[in-house]
């Protein structure tokens, strides 16, 4: 199929005008076919990609062969079983029209394709490992997914004006001093924090569970059309892809690993928004919360990740700010060249103490590299015992 794809003359032309500068052409097409054939998340489509390159690894993936092209030569870790099973889906998708057809269809609506490597990628999207997205389409500024200071907020699509009122006075304040405001793009809380953004001027990203050509909601396609012009509709799903509730759950992880922070402004008991604030604790980002009147269902979720989850009480833009500035405080101070203290680092938090076998479950770090690790850090001040866990020091300088 792949050769099939850099032969095709509409494949190409398509793929040219959707890369700024016609750069890596070959990879842009074979990871829009990627996009096609694989749903959001797939590791087994990571790990094959990861380690044959993406043209490579779709010859590998969809060859009856299964073993040709250079890559035969290569072993692939995961098991069989798996690898099997996920060719037998891919196969379903593997047509030259259904990716001609996502690469004409972002043209037609002025996208473009983002890969890993370029300027903009949001690398903070790799700490999702095998699950990161295999490129990104974009409509709008994709400048604004390069690092910079970005913050999520999500929350109940049945909010309250309380809710409302709390997400847009935190958005806009936000968006206001120059952070990205990043979202979903759902009725509530999500439309909330992304008007509050448009509103003062600011940039904001919705991250969207469908093709970026498809408004879903569509009551917010007057919303999606502002954003795009002002900042950015970003979805890992081609052209014509429509929003599944599997795509949502999937969605979820990226507007948590694209923010230096989450946080939760209304939740249901089981909204879909801890879903997105689990994927955030995963990966070591700051959570927040706001609390809500006790008697409010929309915010039984709120307390539950405030009572469960280790999640900082937030009333307030200020509060967001310190949250965040948690997050960066202890990145320049040692390690900043050292990708493994980073990781470390990012998986602590500056208020609960964690043990050393936690921090190494969320860094996806060996035990003695993070014991050695944690005694290099505590005597240059980065980290402190507490208990029988660590936090990083900051905690004692930040006032409160």
């Amino acid at each position: 199929m792949i050769d099939e794809l850099l032969q095709d003359a509409d494949v190409v032309a398509a793929a040219s005008s959707l890369r700024a500068d016609g750069s890596e052409l070959d990879d842009a097409i074979a990871r829009a076919a990627w996009s096609v054939i694989a749903e959001p998340g797939d590791g087994v489509a990571g790990a094959v990609i990861s380690q044959f390159g993406s043209v490579e690894a779709l010859r590998f993936a969809l060859d009856d062969r299964r073993r040709g092209g250079s890559a035969g030569s290569a072993s692939f870790p995961r098991a069989d079983r798996a690898l099997t099973e996920a060719r037998d889906r891919w196969r379903l998708r593997g047509s030259t029209r259904g990716v001609r057809d996502a690469l004409e269809g972002a043209r037609d609506v002025g996208a473009t394709l983002l890969l890993p490597g370029d300027a903009s990628w949001p690398t903070s999207l790799d700490d999702l490992g095998a699950n990161a997205p295999s490129a990104l389409w974009v409509r709008g500024d994709a400048s604004l997914l390069a690092p910079g200071p970005r913050l999520s907020i999500v929350g109940a699509r049945a909010s309250s004006s309380y809710g409302e009122l709390i997400a847009a006075e935190i958005s806009g304040d936000l968006a206001d001093s120059g952070t990205v405001i990043v979202s979903g793009g759902a009725y509530g809380i999500d439309g909330a924090v992304h008007r509050a953004a448009l509103g003062v001027g600011g940039s904001t990203v919705a991250f969207l569970a469908g093709g970026v050509d498809r408004a879903y909601p569509a009551g917010h396609a007057s919303l999606f059309r502002r954003i795009a012009e002002q900042g950015a509709v970003v979805s890992e799903l081609p052209c014509g892809a429509a929003p599944t509730k599997w795509r949502f759950l999937a969605r979820n992880r990226l507007i948590a690993a694209l923010g230096d922070a989450t946080v939760v402004v209304e939740a249901g008991w089981r909204s879909g928004s801890l879903n997105t604030a689990g994927h955030a604790s995963a990966l070591g980002r700051p959570l927040g919360a706001v609390p809500g009147p006790v008697t409010s269902a929309a915010s039984a979720g709120c307390h539950r990740l405030l009572r469960e989850y280790d999640a900082v009480c937030v009333t307030s833009s200020a509060d967001v700010r310190e949250l965040c500035g948690h997050a960066a405080a202890a990145g320049p101070t040692a390690g900043a060249d050292d990708p493994r203290q980073v990781r470390l680092l990012d998986s602590m938090s500056t208020r609960t103490a964690v043990t050393s076998a936690e921090l190494s479950r969320r860094s996806g770090l060996a035990p003695d590299t993070v014991s050695s690790m944690l005694g290099l850090l505590e005597l240059e001040g980065v980290v402190e015992r507490a208990g029988e866990g660590w936090r990083r020091a900051g905690a004692k300088h930040s006032g409160g």
